[in-house]
C-alpha cells in the first residue's frame, strides 16, 4: 500500500483501511475484523493495480468489494 501511495495511487483507495487503524500485529482485534481489513487492503491495492496495469482484471476489485460486504455484516 505505501509503494502504491508513494507511486500516485489515490489514499481514497484505502481510505476506509487506514480510518480502521489496523495492523496485524494487533492481536486485541477480532478474527472478524482482521478478515474485514484484509479485503480491504487487497480491494485497494487489486483497483490500483487495475488502473494501472492490464495485469490484474477490474472485476477482481469488484468480486472483492462483494465480500467486504459480506465481512461487514459479519462485525455486527
Amino acid at each position: 500500500m505505501k509503494f502504491l501511495l508513494a507511486n500516485g495511487a489515490p489514499e481514497s483507495y484505502f481510505q476506509e483501511y487506514l480510518s480502521m487503524d489496523m495492523s496485524p500485529h494487533h492481536i486485541h482485534k477480532t478474527k472478524a475484523e482482521h478478515k474485514y481489513a484484509v479485503l480491504l487492503l487487497a480491494s485497494g491495492i487489486s483497483r490500483a493495480l487495475a488502473e494501472n496495469s492490464e495485469l490484474v482484471p477490474i472485476t477482481l476489485s469488484q468480486r472483492l468489494n462483494k465480500l467486504i460486504l459480506r465481512s461487514k455484516k459479519e462485525l455486527r
